[in-house]
C-alpha cells in the first residue's frame, strides 16, 4: 500500500529503475537467498516493525512510490525532510532535561545546576496535587507534595521557581494539562512583575487535555468547557505572547499508554485538528495561531520506524492544516516538535543498560529532525533521577551532537528505500485512522464513544502478551536475565517528608497574610467570565494569581460553571 498522491508529480525513482531493481531482487531471491537460506535459516519466518509493518529482506527502488513533491527539500513544504532549511547546521536543537521535584527552591537548584552543565532549555515536571488542581494543603494531597515534581499553589512559588534565571532568554517548557491555563497565568504574572517583555517570552506549555482523556487520565472538568479552556490560552497568546507556544499536542503520552507510532501519529493530529477547528469556530484564523502550535512526540525502541514516524508525521500535518483548514503561511504548515525518550522502556533489571537504550532513542530523535529533545535518566525506573543520572542523561545529547556527525547533513536518511518507503506506509496508515475518526465525527466524538481507548488498549494488551511469551525481546526482564538482588543496584533520589510539611506550613502562612475581600472578588469575576462562554479566562486568571488565589481555589471555583468529569468505561 501506499499514500495518495498526485500522479502528475515527479516520481522519486524512475519507473526504469523500479523495474530493474524488482527484476534484479526477483533474480536474487531466485538464486543467493535460497541458497543461503537451505544452509541457514533466518531467525523468523516474518519480520515486522514495533506497529506491526510487515517488512521486506531489503528495499531496492523497486519500494518507493513517493513523488519527489512528496519528499522534497528541507523546510519546504510539505516538510517531510524537516521545518527548517539548514536544520542542525544552524544550531544543535534545545537540549531540554526535565526537572521538578519538592519546593520551588529544590528545583530551582536543579535548574541550575542542568544550565552550568550545558541545558539549553528549562522543562518543568509538576507533582500530582498541582496537575489535578490540589492545593498542598488539601487532604487529598498528603503524601504526594513535591514527590514526582515540583508543588505549585501561587504565583509566589512560580516566582520562586524561577529566581535568578531571565526569562526573556531562557526557553522555559511546562507539562501540565488540566491546570495549564493557571500555571501559564502565573508565568506571565511574574514574568510582568519583573517588568519582562512578554513579547519576548519563549516556550510551552502542555495544555493538551484531550489526549488525557485519551490515554493519562488527567482531568478534572468535562470535554467541552476543557476545549474552552485551551481555545482561551490560544487566541490570548497568539495576540499576547508571539514567541510563546500555548499548546503542545502530546503523541508521547499516547505512546506510554500502548499505542504503537501509527496510532501515536494519528490520534495526536486528531487532537490537533479538534484544537485548530475548536478556535477557528471562534473566529480566529488558522495563520493566526497555528505557527505556534508544537507537537511532542516519543522516541521508542524500533529506530527506522521512530525515524519515518517523524518524516510522515510532518507531511500528514502540513497538508492537513492546508487543505482543511486553509492555511496559507509556511509556517502554519510547519510542525515543530518536542521529543523524548521512552521512560516505558526503562527497566529497573539492570538499570546501567538505559543508558544504552536511551542513547539509540535519543539518536532516532536526531535523525528524526526534533527541535527539542528530553533523555531519560537511567534510573527513572526507580525514583526521579539524580544529578548523576542527570547530567549523564545530557552528556548523551551531547555526545551525539558533537561527537557523531548525525547533526551536519540535514535528513541523512532521507533518500534510504527503506526509510522513504516506511515513511509512505506510516502516512497511508495515519490517514486511514483519520478517515475513520472523521466517519464517527471527528476526534471529540471518538473520545466519547472509546474508540481511541479501545485501539490503545488493544495495542498495549499485544505487546503486554508478546513480553510474556518472550517474543518482545526486553534486554535483563525476558532475555539475558541477572539474578534478582534486593537491593537497588543504584543510588536513587529522595524527596524528604520534611518538604510537605514546609510546603502546606509556608502556603497556610501565605493565605493568613493576603487580602481575603480581594480574592474572593477575583474569583467571583472570574466565575462571571466561565459563565459567559464568549469571554477569555485568560485576563480573569492573570487577575486572580496576582491577587494571591490558590490553584485549588481557582479550581473549584470553576466547578460550578463547568461541572466535572467521570469517564464512562469502555470495558
Amino acid at each position: 500500500m501506499t499514500a495518495e498522491r498526485d500522479d502528475r508529480a515527479a516520481p522519486l525513482v524512475s519507473a526504469e529503475a523500479a523495474a530493474r531493481a524488482a527484476a534484479d531482487r526477483a533474480e536474487w531471491e531466485r538464486r543467493e537467498v535460497a541458497d543461503f537460506l537451505a544452509r541457514q535459516p533466518e531467525r523468523r519466518d516474518e519480520f515486522r516493525t514495533a506497529s506491526g509493518i510487515p517488512l521486506r529482506r531489503t528495499y531496492t527502488p523497486a519500494d518507493v512510490a513517493a513523488a519527489w513533491e512528496d519528499v522534497g527539500l528541507p523546510g519546504r513544504e510539505p516538510f517531510t525532510r524537516g521545518p527548517y532549511p539548514t536544520m542542525y547546521r544552524a544550531r544543535h536543537w534545545t537540549m531540554r532535561q526535565i526537572a521538578g521535584f519538592g519546593t520551588p527552591a529544590d528545583t530551582n537548584e536543579r535548574f541550575r545546576y542542568l544550565l552550568a552543565h550545558g541545558q539549553t532549555g528549562l522543562s518543568v515536571d509538576f507533582d500530582m496535587p498541582t496537575l489535578m488542581g490540589l492545593d498542598s494543603d488539601d487532604e487529598m494531597s498528603e503524601g504526594e507534595v513535591g514527590r514526582e515534581g515540583v508543588a505549585i499553589d501561587v504565583v509566589d512559588d512560580m516566582e520562586a521557581l524561577f529566581r535568578g534565571i531571565d526569562l526573556e532568554t531562557t526557553s522555559v517548557s511546562m507539562t501540565i494539562n488540566p491546570t495549564a491555563w493557571v500555571l501559564l497565568a502565573m508565568y506571565v504574572a511574574v514574568a510582568e512583575g519583573r517588568g519582562n517583555d512578554l513579547r519576548r517570552l519563549s516556550g510551552t506549555i502542555q495544555n493538551d487535555i484531550l489526549k488525557e482523556y485519551v490515554a493519562q487520565k488527567e482531568w478534572i472538568y468535562p470535554p467541552l468547557p476543557s476545549m474552552r479552556i485551551v481555545r482561551d490560552t490560544i487566541t490570548w497568546s497568539a495576540r499576547n505572547l508571539p514567541r510563546y507556544n500555548p499548546l503542545n499536542i502530546s503523541g508521547y503520552h499516547i505512546s506510554e499508554a500502548g499505542a504503537n507510532a501509527v496510532q501515536e501519529v494519528a490520534f495526536t493530529l486528531a487532537n490537533a485538528a479538534a484544537y485548530v477547528e475548536e478556535v477557528t469556530r471562534a473566529g480566529i484564523d488558522v495563520d493566526e495561531f497555528a505557527p505556534r502550535l508544537s507537537f511532542y512526540f516519543i522516541a521508542q525502541r524500533d529506530l527506522f520506524e521512530e525515524v519515518a514516524k517523524m518524516r510522515a508525521a510532518r507531511r500528514v500535518w502540513a497538508r492537513m492544516v492546508k487543505e482543511r483548514f486553509g492555511a496559507r503561511k509556511a509556517e502554519s504548515m510547519r510542525i515543530r516538535f518536542h521529543c523524548q525518550t521512552a521512560a516505558a522502556s526503562l527497566t529497573k533489571a539492570q538499570p546501567y543498560v538505559n543508558v544504552v537504550r536511551t542513547a539509540l532513542q535519543a539518536l532516532a530523535a536526531v535523525l528524526g529532525g526534533a527541535q527539542s529533545l528530553h533523555t531519560n535518566g537511567l534510573d527513572e525506573a526507580y525514583a526521579i533521577p539524580t544529578e548523576f543520572a542527570m547530567k549523564l542523561a545530557l552528556r548523551t545529547q551531547q555526545v551525539i551532537a558533537e561527537e557523531t556527525g548525525v547533526a551536519d547533513v540535514v535528513d541523512p536518511l532521507g533518500g534510504s528505500w527503506y526509510v522513504e518507503a516506511l515513511t509512505d506506509e506510516i502516512e497511508e496508515r495515519v490517514r486511514e485512522y483519520l478517515a475513520r475518526i472523521d466517519a464517527r465525527g471527528g476526534m471529540l466524538r471518538a473520545i466519547d464513544e472509546g474508540f481511541p481507548q479501545r485501539e490503545i488498549a488493544d495495542t498495549a494488551y499485544e505487546i503486554a502478551r508478546r513480553k510474556a511469551s518472550g517474543e518482545h525481546v526486553v534486554v535483563g526482564v525476558n532475555r539475558y536475565v541477572d539474578e534478582p538482588s534486593s537491593d537497588p543496584p543504584i543510588e536513587t533520589h529522595r524527596v524528604s517528608l520534611e518538604v510537605e510539611r514546609a510546603k502546606v506550613a509556608e502556603l497556610r502562612r501565605l493565605k493568613a497574610s493576603r487580602d481575603d475581600a480581594e480574592v474572593r472578588r477575583r474569583l467571583e469575576d472570574l466565575v462571571a467570565v466561565a459563565r459567559d462562554g464568549a469571554a477569555d479566562l485568560m485576563p480573569a486568571t492573570i487577575a486572580a494569581v496576582k491577587a494571591r488565589c490558590t490553584m485549588g481555589e481557582i479550581v473549584n471555583a470553576l466547578k460550578a460553571p463547568f461541572g466535572t468529569y467521570r469517564e464512562t468505561p469502555i470495558f
